[in-house]
């Protein structure tokens, strides 16, 4: 029988979820939370996350993949058609402490709400965790979904490589999962219905507007490169400038010239967030210096003639250092339109709610490609992400919450 309001605990606040982890992962470097995945701090939040989801008497199992579900199925009917509701528990180096940690404490406190209100459910209720979404670790963003969805080899995906020379199928091994299971998971697609995910919003949309809680409408377009430019590594005190082929030099200009390249191209984004010199001393003129770049548009196509523009002006920049550029493709995600009719219940189930498309990817967006997807945003009242400045007040995150609570309680057919 479906519980009834005496049956459960009063509703946890997402407030109060989120101050249980606010120690967990602090970069004391960067400032902020760095917690990639597998990492003592990334695993913390995972032992958090079911611990909680034990406390309700959810069934709890993790995939082949990594991703962690908590099942709350009342009337005992066949996890199918299942409404799916979560986000991610890793960060960027030195991000904040609401991208990803808020839609899994958001989806938790929109549980207990549905539970206090005695929902009488006619679809099972599926809270997700996935692993990898932010890429910090091993290079591709969202590769827990993308593993379940088939979107990338999984073959490709056990050799991708940390900073520290271990390959993600080692990591996986390390923390009880078979390296040979992984990829496309027919089973775990075929229990989802619909996945809604509800996400700090990334930019100031919903500050402008006034409002706080957003329909999600699209996710731009967007992927990542590798660029090496290879030179001749040398002594720093021994080398005439006229002698060296000094790859830094042609990092520097390089970097200039992409952003000039997106600047002269309307809505285009592109970044360079990462570069590594090799070998990395100071006194040390380098061999070969890697920078990763991100680029995004709405229109694919010209996210790819960017990305071809930076490489031919790469190369001709670095040719005038007699150095050399390689650029290798580490992951894209086309421009994903959310699934209409889904995206038309969400906003019936919240009039107020604003819709908006972001530039920041997601499991959603992933995901949208198999099955019907949707996004709710939270104000982010200083418009900063991936960074230590990031903010939801506690009003907001509530709002969010009960907006995910009343957008789940329409979909499990109450």
């Amino acid at each position: 029988m479906p519980e009834q309001p005496s049956d459960v605990a009063p509703p946890s606040s997402v407030a109060a979820l989120l101050e249980e982890i606010v120690d967990i992962g602090t970069d004391q470097t960067r400032g902020g939370y760095s917690r990639p995945v597998y990492s003592g701090a990334e695993l913390d939040l995972r032992d958090w996350f079911i611990e909680h989801a034990t406390r309700r008497s959810l069934d709890v199992e993790t995939d082949r993949n990594g991703i962690i579900w908590a099942w709350w199925n009342p009337t005992g009917a066949p996890l199918r058609d299942a409404v799916v509701t979560g986000s991610h528990l890793d960060s960027v180096p030195g991000g904040g402490a609401f991208d990803g940690p808020l839609g899994v404490a958001s989806a938790l406190a929109a549980l207990d709400q549905l539970r206090r209100d005695g929902l009488r459910a006619t679809r099972p209720l599926g809270l997700a965790v996935f692993p990898e979404e932010e890429g910090s670790r091993f290079g591709v963003a969202c590769l827990g979904s993308r593993l379940m969805a088939g979107d990338i080899d999984p073959v490709k995906a056990a050799r991708l490589v940390d900073d520290d020379g271990i390959t993600f199928a080692e990591a996986a091994e390390r923390h009880g999962l078979d390296p040979s299971g992984l990829g496309r998971d027919e089973e775990a697609l075929s229990r989802i219905g619909t996945f809604v995910e509800l996400h700090v919003e990334q930019g100031r949309g919903l500050v402008d507007l006034g409002q706080p809680v957003a329909v999600g409408t699209s996710v731009l377009g967007h992927g990542r490169w590798r660029l090496r430019i290879t030179g001749q590594g040398n002594h720093a005190g021994t080398t005439l400038m006229d002698d060296r082929r000094d790859p830094m030099v042609a990092a520097g200009a390089i970097i200039t010239a992409i952003r000039d390249v997106a600047r002269a191209q309307p809505q285009a984004r592109a970044t360079v967030g990462r570069i590594v010199p090799v070998p990395g001393g100071t006194n040390v003129i380098a061999s070969k210096v890697d920078l990763w770049l991100d680029v995004r548009h709405p229109d694919d196509a010209v996210t790819a003639a960017v990305v071809a523009d930076i490489a031919g002006r790469a190369a001709a920049i670095a040719s005038t250092e007699g150095c050399a550029t390689h650029l290798v493709e580490e992951s894209v995600s086309p421009t994903v339109q959310f699934d209409a009719g889904l995206r038309d219940r969400l906003g019936a189930a919240l009039p107020d709610a604003p819709r908006l498309a972001t530039g920041a990817g997601h499991d959603a967006g992933v995901l949208s490609a198999h099955l019907p997807t949707g996004m709710l945003f939270v104000r982010n009242p200083t418009g900063v992400s991936h960074s230590p400045d990031e903010h939801v007040p506690d009003a907001d995150a509530e709002a969010g919450a009960t907006a995910l609570a009343t957008v789940l309680r329409g979909l499990l057919g109450a």
